[in-house]
Order: structure tokens, then sequence, then C-alpha cells
């Protein structure tokens, strides 16, 4: 099961984690400690608002608890981890749907060096961190001044300071395309705005001088 660690809500008498659901997207899982099933939000991930599964009460898990259940998980990186299961409660039922790939790149030395390098003391990965070492290096970068100079499409200014960031960061100089877009794709689902937004934002600012 590939999950952020467990939160505890104030909101209700309940702990939560955000979880790798169907299709890649992101859900929020939420269990009381005074029933045994669970509720479960996907997050979209155009607003980071809770989506509430279709059979969800309302007032067993209110929209509260799913927004503050966003807010502690927000940043917290994701790694497998086994069935929940809370005092004499049954553990939550599985919901999730992790592809082999999935599961390869959260278990992965390259993802694990990428979260070791970015998390703080709080356990979260800090993504004010992370943009900003990557625009440094974007800043400094030939390679990046000539593509700018020519300009280059921001999206292969991006994918180009990702990968060599990347490889610099993990010792593995033969990251495949797909590695390195399951492994944004990890750390972009616990990002509240989209994990290398600052560096897209730098990029355009560096081609409009």
């Amino acid at each position: 099961m590939i999950r952020t660690k467990l939160v505890e809500l104030s909101t209700l008498n309940a702990a939560a984690y955000r979880q790798k659901l169907k299709g890649g997207k992101a859900g929020i899982v939420i269990m009381r400690y005074d029933r045994e099933q669970p509720g479960l939000a996907s997050v979209d991930r155009r607003t980071g608002e809770p989506e509430p599964s279709s059979n969800n009460n309302p007032e067993v898990f209110p929209l509260a608890a799913f927004e503050e259940a966003i807010e502690l998980t927000s940043g917290m990186p994701y790694s497998r981890r086994g069935p929940v299961k809370l005092s004499s409660e049954e553990e939550a039922p599985g919901t999730e749907a992790e592809t082999p790939e999935e599961l390869a790149t959260v278990d992965s030395a390259e993802y694990q060096a990428v979260v070791d390098a970015y998390t703080n003391k709080k356990g979260e990965l800090s993504y004010a961190l992370l943009n900003k070492d990557f625009i440094q290096f974007a800043k400094s970068s030939k390679v990046v001044a000539d593509m700018v100079a020519s300009r280059a499409p921001v999206e292969d200014i991006r994918n180009h300071v990702v990968r060599v960031k990347l490889e610099s960061l993990t010792g593995n100089q033969e990251l495949t395309d797909a590695q390195i877009q399951r492994m944004v794709a990890m750390l972009d689902d616990v990002s509240p705005r989209g994990v290398f937004k600052e560096l897209n934002d730098e990029i355009i600012r560096m081609l409009s001088r």
C-alpha cells in the first residue's frame, strides 16, 4: 500500500492518511475510532480540494474532516506502508490499486534519495527548498542559458533541469523518461500547488527577459 504516515484529526475522533488510488489519483482515507467503515475522498489535482466518494455520509465524515486531513498530509512523502488498524477495529478495506511501476518507484533508491534530500524536520517534503535548488541550477546552467536564448519551450527547459538534477541527486545517469515521470508524479501527488510550480514560473520569467 502506497500511503503517507497516519495523522490524527481534531475535527473528528479519527486518524487519516493520503493514499494512491486507481488511475493514479491521490485519495484521503479517514478512519474513525468508533466505526469500522472508513471514509474516502479523492483529491482534485487542480484545486487540491476533497471529492468525497458517492456513498460518503457527510454526517459521519464531514467535508471539514477531509479538508483537515488534506492539510495535515500535505507535503508528506509516499512510502510503502502496511494496512491500517486502529485499536481493536478491523483493518481498513484495501483501496489501493498501485501498479508494479508505482510500487517500484516508491521503493526505489532514487525516489528515496529525493525524499531524503528535501524532507524537513517535520517529515514533510519542502517544496520551497526543492524548487530553490532546482532554480539555482537553472540559473547557473550554460545549457539552460542556451535553451533560453534559443527560446526553447518551457516544458523542454523544465524537463532538462529536472532530469539533470534528479540524475545528480540519485547518482543514476541512466534514468529513463518513464522513471522520471513516475517520480515527479509521486512527488506531485503530495504537493499542494504542483511540485515544480515555482521552477516553471521562474523559467517563464527567464524567457520573458
